[in-house]
Formats: C-alpha cells, structure tokens, sequence
C-alpha cells in the first residue's frame, strides 16, 4: 500500500485508500484480502504505472489497467512475494466521486502507513451502495463499527443528505435502527 501511495502522490495523482483498509483505519480491525484504492488516473500515466510495478515481482495488464481508465472501472496489481493485491479502483465521473476522491484525511500508523484516506462519511455512504447492490451484511456491521466507534466525529447531516442524493436514503435508515440511534442523534 505505502508503496502505491508514494507512487501516486510522486506523480501528483488523486487517490485515496478505501474499503476495508480504510474502515479498519477509522474503526476496528477485521480480514481483508486486499487493498482498494481510489484513483482518478489517466492515459499519460499508464507507461509510468508499468515502470513502477514491474514484472516478475509485480502482476498487472496494460490492457485492464486501458480499460479502467477508459470506462471508469478497476485493475489489479499483484506483488508475488507477498500476495498482496491491489484493487486500483478510478473515481466515477459525477459529483459525488469529485467528493469521494477530494474529502478524506492523511493517517499514519507507523511502521505501516501513511497516506490519504476517504473520509469516514463518505466510506460509509460508498459501503452503503455495497449493500443495496450485493446485500451483504459485511458492509452494514463496517458501517455500524464506524459509527460506534468514531461516534460524534462522523457528520450524520452530510450522511444523510448525500444518503438521499446517491439514493441510499433506505440503508441509512436501516443501519441507524440496526444501532440504536433515533433520526441520527445521540446514541442510546
């Protein structure tokens, strides 16, 4: 990961880690098989992406990394040695992923990280797609271990008012009742 974020930040290049990696940043530890970063890379970039994580260390496709780019998808870098995958994920192009890419805070665990993570707002509401689109539960007990544990950090109102706009206004509902707390206040 510390690795991916040099890179990025090096060559000027929005990111921010999200995901698991991210929710276990803000909240409590749990398994992860791999790292998700946002990105908004181009073109120009991908030549500079194959210098970086070169083979036969490194597993990844210039085709799949073209695609990404082009249709606003996700690619895999793989580091042999380790297994460590990389979900290199572009940020889509609406205004809540000008957001997602923008909003976020550099953390440091040291001897481990230190980079730009998503804010936790805007993880809860991608984590929040997650389910409505797959339903599953690993994203609501994320969610709900962000909340109990970042407490009044986290800014209900932008939650809930990009909650409605993305069209997860439902999930946040649910997650809410699923933790005890009325309307977004105070927890019980």
């Amino acid at each position: 990961m510390q690795k991916a974020s040099d890179f990025f930040e090096r060559l000027g290049i929005l990111y921010r880690i999200v995901g698991s990696m991210a929710s276990m940043a803000y909240s409590e530890p749990r398994f992860t098989n791999d790292i998700d970063i946002l990105v908004d890379l181009k073109e120009e970039h991908v030549e500079e992406i194959i210098q970086e994580f070169p083979a036969p260390d490194f597993y990844l496709s210039v085709n799949a990394i073209r695609e990404a780019i082009q249709n606003r998808h996700q690619f895999n870098i793989i580091h042999f040695p380790s297994g460590l995958k990389l979900d290199i994920i572009q940020r889509k192009n609406t205004e809540f992923g000008e957001l997602d890419i923008t909003l976020g805070q550099r953390l440091t665990s040291v001897g481990h990280y230190d980079a730009w993570f998503a804010s936790p707002e805007n993880l809860i509401l991608v984590k929040l797609q997650y389910f409505r689109e797959g339903g599953s539960e690993k994203h609501l007990r994320d969610v709900a271990s962000l909340l109990l544990v970042q407490g009044e950090n986290i800014d209900r109102g932008y939650i809930a008012e990009w909650s409605k706009k993305i069209g997860v206004g439902d999930e946040w509902k649910l997650i809410l009742k699923k933790i005890g707390e009325n309307n977004g206040g105070i927890l019980y």
